[in-house]
């Protein structure tokens, strides 16, 4: 199956922010069980600053209807108690990001981000030396699991899968 990537310009302009950004809600997921809402609007803040220095204005409008659709989904979802409410505020935040990719290339990427994650984190909290390093994780004792973790890393893969050779 061929898969349409970003393009690399869209990396070069948004991957020096939105790694730090995916990194602390990964961390805090992890640790507290929790996104803050200034790591949100950090990710928000993204789009309207640089998205029209890579998009053409038409899509980079049309990103700001996806940031919308993707909140409101995800007030359903968390009134229906599939994922938390930062679990669905950061995923509204990075949307955007995705405005112009490749579909299929998306729902793979958050199946096999989702999954990997879960997998990682699972296996990870087994591990006693892990547990000692980070002792005051809420994640390793509780049922839920830190989907901060899966949404962090797939708008990271997403962005560094622009420098994959095409074709």
């Amino acid at each position: 199956m061929d898969f349409t990537f970003p393009p690399v310009r869209e990396a070069l302009v948004f991957l020096p922010f939105v790694l730090p950004i995916a990194i602390w809600v990964a961390w805090s997921d992890m640790a507290r069980m929790k996104i803050p809402n200034k790591a949100v609007l950090a990710m928000a803040a993204l789009w309207p600053l640089l998205g029209w220095l890579v998009f053409p204005w038409q899509l980079w409008l049309m990103g700001f209807a996806i940031m919308a659709i993707v909140l409101l989904a995800g007030f359903i979802g968390n009134a229906a108690g599939l994922f938390g409410a930062g679990d669905a505020k950061f995923a509204a935040a990075m949307a955007p990001i995705f405005t112009a990719g490749d579909p299929m290339f998306i729902a793979m990427l958050y199946a096999v981000c989702s999954l990997a994650a879960f997998a990682v984190h699972r296996g990870l909290r087994q591990v006693p030396a892990v547990r000692r390093m980070t002792p005051e994780w809420k994640s390793w004792t509780h049922n839920k699991f830190p989907m901060g973790l899966a949404l962090a890393s797939m708008v990271v893969i997403y962005l560094l899968a622009a420098f994959l050779p095409q074709g």
